[in-house]
């Protein structure tokens, strides 16, 4: 399916998509977050894809932030209703049956960074740039920032982030472990997809319940263990993983069919 702002390359199990206004730095706008709805929605339901990575067009930024023109004569209650819709398009990327991957090339600033933070795994060029800047508006961050960077880096990194507006270096992102590590410009990409083809060698459905077992990774830890040992035991109910012990035991590659 075409989109207007995105690109979408589906290869080996693997969709890369890429938000594509390199002439903007890939700044969000209601177009960018209908075009992702729509894209994740779609990649939701291919059996073939499972797992994805998601970058920005060019080497200056994944995303540089929101589009500030739309900010420009919103009433309070649009204004709710706007942080509303990217949270809601967020929380589809975050909740989505493929983990994704981002490939944060430049700037990350805004709901550029949050956007990253919605993703499951987030590797970064060694030029990138992450940030909450928007105090330096007037405002606070409004599509996640003040809930997901303080369970990602803690409170105190993520006040100091949010309550300066001043972005951190790569470098300090993988420090405080906003990012899982840091490539060249050149190689960000090709070690997103390699990351994405090993994850979605794994058993699609056991990815999956792992992936939403650890997002309910902030229940009280007696919550979190009884949830743990529901979703492990709605994991002997699929074939895949009849198929991945048998696999082991005959000492061959398994072929999982996400069943």
């Amino acid at each position: 399916m075409p989109y207007n702002s995105l690109l979408c390359d589906v290869d080996e199990g693997v969709a890369v998509v890429t938000i594509n206004r390199p002439g903007k730095l890939n700044a969000l706008n209601a177009e960018v977050v209908d075009d992702l709805e729509a894209c994740f929605k779609d990649l939701h339901a291919q059996t073939e894809v499972r797992a994805v990575v998601l970058t920005g067009a060019g080497e200056k930024a994944f995303v540089a932030g929101a589009d500030i023109t739309q900010f420009s004569g919103l009433s309070p209650e649009d204004a709710a209703s706007f942080a509303r819709r990217g949270q809601e398009v967020f929380n589809l990327i975050e909740s989505g049956p493929k983990p994704v991957v981002a490939a944060v090339n430049g700037y990350a600033l805004g709901g550029g960074c949050e956007l990253a933070l919605a993703c499951h795994i987030r590797l970064a060029s060694d030029n990138a740039s992450l940030g909450q800047p928007e105090v330096n508006l007037g405002v606070i961050p409004g599509y996640g920032g003040t809930q997901r960077l303080p369970r990602v880096v803690g409170r105190g990194v993520a006040l100091e982030m949010i309550l300066t507006g001043d972005p951190i270096t790569a470098e300090r992102a993988l420090a405080v472990g906003l990012v899982n590590r840091i490539t060249t410009q050149e190689e960000l990409l090709p070690t997103a997809r390699k990351l994405a083809k090993r994850i979605a060698s794994r058993g699609p459905v056991a990815v999956r319940l792992s992936t939403a077992a650890v997002l309910r990774s902030d229940l009280p830890l007696r919550d979190g263990l009884q949830q743990e040992a529901d979703l492990f035991g709605q994991s002997f109910a699929t074939e895949d993983v009849k198929e991945g012990v048998t696999a082991f035991l005959e000492r061959r590659k398994p072929e999982f069919r996400g069943q």
